[in-house]
């Protein structure tokens, strides 16, 4: 092995000058991931533009890791009560980590998640069980029972988390399928269904406990062009009719133009930008631009 030299070349290296070697390589070495991570924050502006009015659901300076990969890092966000957010952003950046940390199926390694004001890390299991009744949740694939048919899936809620009898739950789930035009598939299995009809059963299911705030997992997901518009119309009809706080997951820009009132754009863990949706789409920072407007040129890459 080649001895290594000291200053001016000559000699082998004094303890001393291994030490300054040493420490310069450690501040190389701490100084790459910095300029990494400042680099790669350079279009979160972090501009929160307001919303005039309250947040139903919000997080502050959130952080979540899974292993060595950091999902969440410093996030902030606030969900505006009455009306549509949507969180968008690229595939595999955190919105569904987000989803989980509302309803207290995840918690923050760092920061705070608030629903209604009230700390869910903090929230006691029986304020949690309590808490997650303001909550309803459309997954994916409408995540219905096989072995039940579209109007025992619906009841299953009621069933499980009140003391109603069969008759009120059977005006309550009718009522809530003829919403979502499934008043006629009430004996129908979910194999029976279309992967469109299954997310509207799912709707109807995630209605029934009249939420204050109801999530949305991609509910664009697997549909055609056609029925995903449909879907979107049946998401700004029933807000219209029962208010609240309605939050969808997606990635899907033309249901961002059709549905949204709040856009909140996720990107390496934290938000970009957030506001009005008239406002983002109008927005000056090139990623936003580019996110919305699909284009291939831009900050966002294949990495």
């Amino acid at each position: 092995m080649e001895e290594q030299k000291g200053e001016g070349g000559e000699g082998p290296l004094e303890p001393r000058d291994w030490e300054e070697t040493r420490g310069a390589e450690q501040q190389e070495t701490h100084d790459a991931p910095r300029e990494q991570h400042e680099h790669d924050y350079q279009w979160h502006t972090g501009v929160k533009r307001e919303h005039g009015g309250e947040d139903a659901v919000e997080f502050i300076d959130v952080v979540k890791a899974f292993g060595r990969n950091r999902v969440l890092n410093g996030l902030n966000l606030g969900l505006p009560d009455g009306q549509i957010s949507m969180i968008l952003g690229p595939s595999g950046t955190g919105k569904s980590v987000c989803i989980k940390h509302m309803v207290g199926l995840l918690y923050p390694d760092e920061g705070d998640v608030l629903v209604h004001g009230e700390s869910v890390p903090d929230m006691a299991d029986d304020e949690l069980f309590e808490m997650r009744k303001k909550f309803g949740v459309l997954f994916q694939d409408g995540a219905l029972f096989g072995s039940m048919n579209v109007f025992d899936n619906t009841a299953f809620p009621l069933r499980q988390h009140t003391d109603k009898g069969e008759d009120e739950i059977r005006e309550i789930v009718m009522r809530r399928l003829g919403e979502v035009g499934l008043g006629g598939a009430v004996d129908k299995m979910p194999n029976e269904l279309s992967g469109g009809m299954r997310k509207r059963a799912g709707f109807a299911r995630a209605l029934v406990l009249d939420p204050d705030i109801v999530l949305f997992d991609e509910p664009d997901s697997g549909l055609d062009p056609v029925r995903t518009a449909l879907l979107c119309e049946l998401i700004m009809e029933v807000h219209e009719e029962n208010g609240g706080a309605y939050c969808v997951i997606t990635h899907d820009i033309m249901s961002a133009r059709r549905v949204a009132d709040y856009i909140a754009i996720l990107w390496k863990g934290r938000i970009v930008e957030s506001g009005p949706a008239s406002e983002l789409f109008n927005s000056d920072n090139q990623f936003v631009r580019q996110f919305l407007s699909g284009e291939a040129q831009g900050p966002l890459g294949m990495e």
